[in-house]
């Protein structure tokens, strides 16, 4: 569906946990690039806009496709926008009195409702390319950071609430299915 907004994309249903293969292995490498490539980037933030998301990766359309996008703010609250083809991910040292990590809830757009605390590295950098197969990195701190980790983590076959004890997953992806916190 097209909706009016900052993207001009088509909008894709959000797969959800446990319910596309897709979601829980890692993506194949994008070896094809240009206006088919472009085509998706624009659907995926429309995606990512009409599901009030901060960040999407390919798999979470259910395109097996290592990309993802992002608009997220950072540490200073400034928005980080953009989008990274096979991306590889560096996690940083901090800078003067930077933590190392930061504990914060963490939510996705694949587990819809429920919010999690879990620790991620403050700083991080994903290298990678654009839809025409260009060089491209994003270096981010704070929540964009955190988004930077999460998407990877997608494209690896990893969502957020695999990194949490079985338990808190469960009692998640429950909340998630019915709606019903317990």
């Amino acid at each position: 569906m097209r909706l009016p907004g900052r993207y001009d994309g088509v909008a894709k249903p959000i797969v959800t946990y446990g319910s596309n293969p897709v979601l829980h292995r890692p993506c194949a490498p994008v070896t094809e690039f240009g206006r088919d490539l472009r085509r998706l980037v624009l659907d995926m933030f429309a995606s990512m806009e009409a599901a009030d998301g901060v960040g999407l990766a390919a798999n979470q359309i259910g395109v097996d496709a290592r990309l993802f996008v992002i608009d997220c703010p950072d540490a200073a609250g400034e928005d980080v926008v953009g989008y990274v083809v096979n991306p590889v991910l560096t996690i940083l040292e901090p800078v003067d009195e930077e933590p190392a990590e930061e504990v914060t809830e963490e939510g996705c757009l694949s587990v819809p409702g429920p919010y999690a605390e879990l620790p991620r590295a403050f700083r991080a950098r994903v290298d990678g390319v654009d839809a025409d197969g260009n060089p491209v990195r994003i270096e981010a701190t704070g929540m964009a950071a955190r988004c930077l980790q999460h998407e990877v983590d997608h494209l690896d076959g990893t969502v957020y609430v695999d990194r949490l004890p079985e338990e808190l997953r469960e009692q998640l992806l429950a909340e998630s299915r019915t709606g019903v916190r317990s």
